[in-house]
């Protein structure tokens, strides 16, 4: 039996076979989800060169958009600009963990979840590098280290299982919620701008632990989250000043 026919210019043409169409559909999707590690690895180092390079776009407007540039004397523009390279530094090394974790994640919704977390996180760094560029100052000099150390952990709490490295996640975002919570009290009282974006950061950090604690994350043992505290302290001290 002949197709049924369509006119298009004019001219009677067949109609598509829905069929093939989907096929062709079907075909090209599992294209794009087949990756080659060689096409993760190339995926991944992109990642990595934009988020040391400063190349973070965000998806949402920074929580600070409606706020008014205050003024701020130059010894207070100083310190909130160390505090926000802090910030920025810390967004790297999140950026870095999910990356590390959601590579070497055993489980495609555990991969999916972790990802879609690091998301937001690109929102926070290129919510940071912003604002460090408003206060005319740069991102910490050593990006490159903090991204390469902290690649390394996630990958290695993934090696563990994902359970483990879903309660490294639910370990870091509480860390990093209280930590916010120390800058919001450190900030310069007029700097309202900065203040936005944290506020928002700490709210969707402290969703990020609930969500992995969710999905099944587990507590560290005992000298983990010390440890984890104390390299922080380091970064934070050496991240102000570099």
């Amino acid at each position: 039996m002949a197709p049924p026919l369509q006119t298009v210019s004019g001219k009677k043409v067949p109609f598509p076979d829905r069929a093939k169409a989907r096929s062709c559909r079907q075909a090209a999707m599992n294209n794009i989800r087949h990756l080659t590690r060689f096409d993760l690895a190339l995926s991944g180092i992109e990642r990595a060169l934009g988020t040391v390079c400063g190349a973070a776009v965000e998806s949402r407007p920074s929580p600070a958009a409606m706020t008014p540039e205050p003024h701020l004397e130059d010894g207070e523009r100083k310190h909130a600009a160390g505090l926000m390279r802090v910030n920025h530094t810390g967004e790297v090394c999140a950026q870095a963990l999910y990356d590390g974790q959601a590579a070497l994640a055993r489980d495609e919704a555990t991969r999916a979840h972790l990802q879609a977390a690091a998301a937001e996180e690109t929102d926070h760094l290129a919510w940071c590098a912003q604002r460090l560029h408003e206060l005319d100052d740069r991102p910490s000099l050593l990006n490159p280290l903090w991204y390469a150390g902290s690649f390394a952990i996630g990958a290695l709490a993934a090696a563990i299982g994902d359970r483990t490295s879903l309660g490294f996640v639910v370990e870091t975002e509480r860390q990093v919620e209280a930590h916010l919570h120390e800058h919001l009290q450190r900030l310069p009282e007029s700097d309202a701008r900065s203040r936005a974006i944290l506020t928002r950061m700490q709210t969707e950090e402290a969703q990020h632990a609930a969500n992995a604690r969710a999905r099944g994350g587990v507590d560290l043992p005992r000298p983990i989250p010390q440890l984890m505290r104390c390299a922080s302290a380091v970064m934070k001290a050496v991240a102000y000043r570099l």
